[in-house]
């Protein structure tokens, strides 16, 4: 009789995209306080898998049915989560529907910034090329339990790794090192698809992106943390002249956790060592002045913590301490839950730091005793905000998104709509991040609708098919369509040209059909019961 093949054997390890799952007990060690505030659980539980998260700086296992998401989490003023890019429901009870409801309504500009000169971006991941075969990003992750166990050496060194037939070995003795290079591994893995990020959105009229800020995993851990020069600098410094030579803009995004208001001194160690790692990566990417002068890092102020004006203060100590290679680079970004354009614009100018400005959450957190909801009334401090950047010669960026249009209460419109369907009334010759769940899709969508720079660069794709993947050979004794030749494997495809959209450039997928991104699943038909 035939063994039943359990799920744990079934698994295997690709390490350049999902996450090694350590399955053996953990390790004799202190369990470890991430960013949190949270204990790390021990790495023999099992874990509920989630989208990951963004600019959050603890590190969630991926679904492997979805995309990669790299969203940040915001939490409202009730202590409930939400996540911008989430499709769950939110629940509101009809009180707090009614009244949302019956506030004025927004007051919109009218302009549109056509012609458009600028350049528009997108967040980290690019949906296309995650789903092609090998996928492309730099998101590749792991636990701290897996950086521990790899400290051993494998239980055969001449052999690959397998996630049950060759794991590392406890019983031998533990290299701390060994765990760094594991580690390094990944975010070099990493590193090495930006090039090729950056290649397809200059293909497509793209020139303006921001970088995952978990490139590296636990680079800012206060344990397991590390250095990225010398080991990162040759692939950083390679992905940078690719940029340079482009004329790409490279930013990032600092996780909510990293707060330089606390009244809590661990979580400003950790924010600290946070920018100091973002900080890095930029550095080393070696970029021409201007483009890195234009590496900013955007950071929320955070939580209020029950006094705003205690913490802007806590703020401005902190900031003054930070090195002047960090404050060269740091921004503020007014957010969706308590600080408005009103309260940071002081703040921007006092310090002499840029502010970018969001649309989206300006118009759920603002000063409403001097604007209305809306992009009309904020476009009088449009000269205030823009000499914050001109102080400094950065190239001034702002970010757009916009509520799903069900959406009614302020814990609602915080969710992203996949795809914004306008301009703001932002300068035409500045950079504009699209925050949207779809990337670079919504990108492509404001293209198309305004005849924007780039909009008859792509086509539709066909539904689950591509023609720019690696194909697996056919196996020993499958079935073959009608037409194929024996022994047919499918096209070869040039290895700089995997992803890249084929010779039609089908590289555009219309909204909601996300799922035409992967081969169709075969359907099975039950077989009809046998007539009386």
């Amino acid at each position: 009789m035939p063994t039943r093949t359990t799920r744990s054997l079934a698994r295997k390890r690709d390490v350049e995209e999902e996450e090694y799952e350590d399955q053996s007990p953990d390790l004799s060690e202190p369990e470890l306080e991430v960013m949190t505030g949270k204990k790390r659980q021990p790495a023999k539980k099992l874990r509920v898998k989630k989208e990951v998260i963004d600019r959050s700086r603890v590190v969630k296992a991926r679904q492997t049915s979805k995309i990669d998401t790299i969203t940040s989490k915001k939490e409202d003023q009730s202590g409930e989560e939400v996540d911008p890019e989430s499709d769950a429901d939110i629940d509101e009870d009809i009180a707090a529907v009614k009244r949302d409801a019956a506030r004025p309504p927004p007051v919109n500009s009218g302009y549109l910034p056509l012609p458009w000169k600028g350049r528009l971006g997108y967040a980290c991941i690019n949906t296309y090329l995650r789903t092609s075969t090998p996928p492309v990003f730099s998101s590749r992750t792991c636990r701290i339990a897996s950086i521990i166990a790899h400290r051993h050496p494998l239980q055969d060194e001449t052999q690959p790794e397998h996630p049950t037939h060759n794991r590392p070995d406890k019983t031998a003795p533990a290299d701390v090192a060994r765990g760094r290079r594991y580690v390094e591994e990944i975010g070099l893995a990493n590193v090495r698809d930006i090039s090729r990020m950056l290649r397809w959105n200059d293909k497509y009229g793209i020139r303006f992106m921001r970088l995952s800020s978990d490139m590296f995993p636990f680079a800012s851990h206060g344990v397991h943390g590390y250095k990225l020069a010398p080991f990162a600098a040759e692939a950083l410094a390679e992905a940078g002249k690719v940029a340079g030579e482009l004329g790409h803009r490279l930013t990032t995004h600092p996780g909510q956790y990293t707060q330089l208001g606390s009244p809590r001194q661990g979580v400003i160690e950790n924010a600290v060592r946070d920018l100091e790692y973002q900080d890095e990566m930029l550095s080393l990417l070696k970029l021409p002045e201007q483009l890195d002068r234009d590496a900013v890092m955007i950071l929320h102020l955070g939580g209020t913590f029950g006094d705003k004006e205690a913490t802007i203060e806590r703020f401005k100590t902190n900031y003054k301490a930070l090195s002047a290679s960090v404050k060269k680079r740091l921004v503020l970004e007014n957010d969706d839950v308590s600080w408005s354009v009103h309260d940071l614009l002081p703040i921007c100018e006092e310090l002499n730091i840029p502010l970018v400005l969001d649309f989206h959450h300006h118009n759920i957190i603002f000063d409403a005793s001097q604007v209305r909801e809306g992009t009309h009334d904020i476009v009088a401090l449009f000269p205030r905000i823009k000499a914050t950047w001109d102080r400094k010669r950065i190239t001034q960026k702002m970010h757009y998104s916009e509520p799903r249009p069900e959406a009614v209460t302020a814990r609602q419109r915080r969710r992203h709509n996949p795809r914004p369907s306008t301009l703001p009334p932002c300068p035409d010759n500045m950079d504009l991040m699209i925050e949207a769940k779809d990337k670079e899709q919504a990108v492509f969508e404001l293209m198309r609708t305004f005849k924007l720079p780039g909009w008859d660069r792509f086509a539709d794709i066909i539904p689950y098919e591509r023609t720019d993947n690696v194909r697996a050979p056919a196996k020993k004794g499958a079935r073959k369509m009608e037409g194929q030749d024996a022994g047919d494997g499918g096209e070869e495809v040039a290895e700089d040209e995997i992803g890249m959209g084929g010779s039609e450039n089908r590289v555009y997928w219309p909204p909601g059909m996300e799922e035409w991104l992967r081969p169709k699943k075969r359907e099975v038909r039950k077989k009809e019961g046998l007539l009386d």
